[in-house]
């Protein structure tokens, strides 16, 4: 029941981005024997302009291969109508994930000159951090599509009203609806969120708005005993105060 959601979605696409992410840093960083920097871009701009590329480049293209050699070659050949469907939103979650990474490289740059002038600049190509992407991935996974699970030559939406709308490659992709993960559901191995801990003050993913599903939540307070303010005296022990704590906890109803 969890094939095919939105969460598969994610979860292809990030540990896509993720490869590529790891196996171009190594090549930058001489890890591997097989790749190096982007020896593609040297030679560009000129001094007239002002910069010219140097430094090393971050090779993406390599990354990308490996990662398309490695995650898609293993689903291309399911068979079976929905099996087909299945595979083909996988590879396409796998490429967004990949162009999340070609899409945020950004240009670093150094000045040269004299007492710090900016006379010219060395540039050269680098990915963005993961935190960085894995933000564009999740802001895709908010607004994933969901398709047709019957393939036909290409991937369409389920909405017929939007199937003339493009689905670009950087566009999460879905074919089932996800079951409601705040509901304990034991036979699809779902533990809810009842007596889930929860921050009541975060507005984040543990705040106790989102994580209790609008059901509210219980307080209680917890007192905790633990030693404190030891000294050692000598010779030869050491003397502790017991200190006592009171705090309030929440839990989802």
């Amino acid at each position: 029941c969890f094939v095919g959601t939105k969460e598969t979605a994610f979860i292809y696409a990030v540990t896509s981005a993720g490869l590529v992410h790891s196996v171009t840093r190594s090549c930058s960083a001489g890890n591997m024997t097989e790749c190096s920097c982007d020896m593609n871009l040297r030679h560009g701009g000129s001094a007239s302009e002002g910069w010219h590329w140097g430094g090393c480049s971050d090779d993406i293209h390599y990354g990308m291969s490996f990662s398309r050699k490695f995650l898609d070659a293993p689903i291309k050949n399911v068979t079976g109508k929905s099996g087909r469907g299945l595979a083909a939103m996988n590879r396409h979650n796998n490429e967004a994930g990949r162009q999340a990474v070609a899409k945020l490289m950004s240009v670093d740059c150094r000045c040269h000159g004299v007492s710090g002038s900016c006379a010219v600049k060395t540039c050269w190509k680098t990915m963005s951090s993961f935190e960085k992407i894995g933000r564009f991935l999740k802001d895709k996974y908010e607004n994933s599509i969901q398709i047709s699970d019957r393939l036909k030559k290409k991937l369409r939406r389920k909405e017929k009203s939007q199937r003339k709308i493009p689905i670009g490659r950087e566009d999460l992709l879905y074919l089932n609806k996800s079951p409601n993960y705040c509901v304990e559901d034991q036979k699809l191995g779902i533990p809810g969120t009842q007596g889930r801990e929860c921050n009541r003050t975060s507005e984040g993913p543990d705040g106790c708005n989102l994580l209790c599903c609008g059901r509210g939540y219980n307080t209680h307070v917890v007192r905790h005993v633990e030693r404190c303010e030891c000294k050692f005296v000598w010779c030869c022990y050491v003397r502790c105060r017991r200190c006592e704590t009171m705090t309030d906890v929440h839990t989802c109803k």
